[in-house]
């Protein structure tokens, strides 16, 4: 026997109505599927816009930064917002140059704070000293400022029968470097060996010389003797007899000499410190007194003054 077709969709009806069967939903539109399609598209991209824009205002802080006119602004916010202290100054490559000019030349110190001075300037102006090739200038945050320095090779001014030159510590000509501009700013500082074999023998009596600042301002020129050791002329014509092999022993005891008794200042004319257990000390010539009214004759020899010594 054949059911009735509309009698079977007819009671599907009631039941899909009635609550029997669940009703399934209307198919969604055409824009949306096409949304929930490129959703996962849409994330990415939103991420790789935001990094972008971070990335740019990142280059363009750094743009800014490469320019003291265009950073300064900046700088200058920066510092009245949040002054960080500058806690570490870290130099590499100082040989010759002084502590106290590269401070000078930074432009800051430590406990001022760390955008407070321009780095470009401050390179400038470490270039513009005497014995430095070129240098480099960083702020590493949040404390550290680091200066990397290339400085020039000459150590002194080796003067060999009548002749001047610049020498490196090898005791070689350098032969780069004139004496005109930044160099001769250099030979005027630059200290002055003399004699035969200076150049070579000259690097250890200059690094024994530079130990002892009290020393080095007085000293004019150091002098090569017989190829084995060295006299040092100070500025008021003063010869200084030192050991051979015993610089900076005797460099060491002149600088206590001098601390004490101000040595150097003296009028003498020659300190032998030739050996180690005492020090003697030769007296400029004095006209000897005149006999009681009697007027001193001018053209009579004048006696050497006796030695002075001193353990």
């Amino acid at each position: 026997m054949r059911e009735d077709p509309s009698f079977q969709r007819d009671d599907f009806v009631r039941e899909r109505y009635s609550g029997a069967l669940p009703p399934q939903e209307d198919r969604p539109s055409r824009a949306k599927l096409f949304w929930r399609r490129q959703r996962r598209l849409v994330r990415p991209a939103i991420v790789f816009l935001v990094v972008m824009g971070i990335a740019g205002a990142g280059m363009r802080l750094l743009y800014d930064a490469a320019s003291e006119e265009r950073f300064a602004p900046f700088r200058a916010r920066l510092v009245e917002m949040e002054p960080l202290p500058i806690r570490h100054i870290i130099v590499n490559g100082r040989g010759m140059t002084s502590e106290a000019s590269i401070e000078e030349a930074l432009g800051t110190s430590i406990g001022h704070p760390i955008f407070g001075f321009s780095v470009e300037a401050a390179r400038q102006r470490l270039d513009e000293l005497p014995f430095i090739d070129h240098a480099t200038v960083e702020r590493h945050m949040p404390d550290t400022i680091i200066i990397t320095l290339v400085e020039r090779t000459p150590i002194a001014v080796w003067q060999d029968r009548g002749h001047f030159m610049l020498i490196n510590r090898a005791g070689e000509e350098v032969s780069d470097q004139g004496m005109t501009g930044k160099n001769a700013q250099a030979f005027l500082q630059l200290p002055l060996v003399v004699g035969e074999g200076a150049n070579t023998a000259a690097a250890s009596v200059i690094d024994a010389l530079n130990k002892e600042p009290l020393v080095k301002s007085q000293v004019t020129a150091l002098i090569r003797v017989g190829n084995r050791r060295w006299n040092a002329t100070l500025r008021d014509g003063t010869t200084v007899m030192l050991p051979e092999g015993e610089e900076a022993a005797a460099f060491n005891r002149l600088a206590r000499y001098q601390q004490s008794m101000r040595l150097l200042e003296r009028p003498v004319q020659s300190i032998d410190l030739r050996l180690p257990d005492r020090m003697v000390v030769h007296q400029p010539p004095q006209a000897a007194p005149p006999p009681d009214g009697a007027k001193p004759d001018p053209s009579s020899p004048t006696p050497p003054a006796d030695s002075t010594k001193q353990p």
